[in-house]
């Protein structure tokens, strides 16, 4: 298979089981060295206009994602819908269940998180020192704390290399303006991901609901990994 001669390390940086690409910052997160340089880079425009981009989440590893995805499929973790409404998924037939966290959860060893090139982010100037973003659509709407950040990103972000790649909702994952892609590395490592090349990752280093996943991968691939706003 083509996968079979991609180099370990470059699958492993794909799926979230390396760091070795990534840069340690100073606030503790892990990027890509050039997402994180465009970053600061965005992030000093941003704050001449009074908007302080901070982070809440850039890379994640397999094992983490992994951890989130038993948890909300254990009943451990909330899922949530559409409309914020809390699932239960003790109602739903077994590909559904999938269906209902892949929503706003990613395969381990699919998630863009893994890449070092993705960031979910807030404004820290727009809430108080304590507050505590929930990554929730209503504090990113119109009305919300952090409408204006979304704003001024979909204005700006191209400039340093940033789109979001859930801008809106496809039939796919939920819609994420709190999440950014660096697109001159992410757009590549997209290119090298492949679905044989996450289903032997799947199969290697076992999940949650492993055989259910890989009965459905192809379909799941393309719903939800493949899927994305450009």
């Amino acid at each position: 298979m083509e996968e079979a001669s991609e180099p370990l390390s470059l699958v492993a940086c794909l799926t979230g089981l390396s760091e070795q690409h990534l840069l340690l910052r100073l606030d503790g997160f892990k990027l890509q060295p050039q997402a994180s340089e465009n970053f600061d880079a965005m992030a000093a425009a941003a704050s001449a206009d009074g908007i302080s981009l901070a982070i809440v989440s850039a890379f994640r590893s397999y094992q983490r994602q992994a951890q989130i995805w038993q948890a909300k499929l254990s009943g451990k973790r909330a899922v949530y819908d559409l409309h914020n409404n809390v699932v239960d998924l003790q109602t739903l037939q077994a590909k559904a269940r999938l269906d209902a966290v892949l929503l706003y959860s990613a395969l381990p060893g699919a998630s863009r998180h893994h890449w070092g090139t993705d960031i979910d982010l807030y404004d820290a100037n727009a809430v108080a020192d304590d507050y505590q973003p929930q990554l929730a659509p209503t504090e990113y709407q119109m009305g919300g704390p952090f409408y204006p950040m979304v704003q001024w990103l979909k204005q700006h972000g191209t400039a340093f290399g940033f789109f979001m790649p859930y801008q809106r909702y496809q039939q796919g994952v939920a819609a994420e303006p709190w999440h950014i892609s660096y697109a001159p590395v992410a757009d590549n490592y997209q290119q090298q991901l492949s679905c044989q090349l996450l289903a032997n990752c799947i199969e290697q280093h076992p999940i949650a609901e492993q055989k259910l996943v890989l009965t459905y991968l192809p379909e799941l691939y393309q719903q939800y990994v493949q899927n994305i706003c450009r």
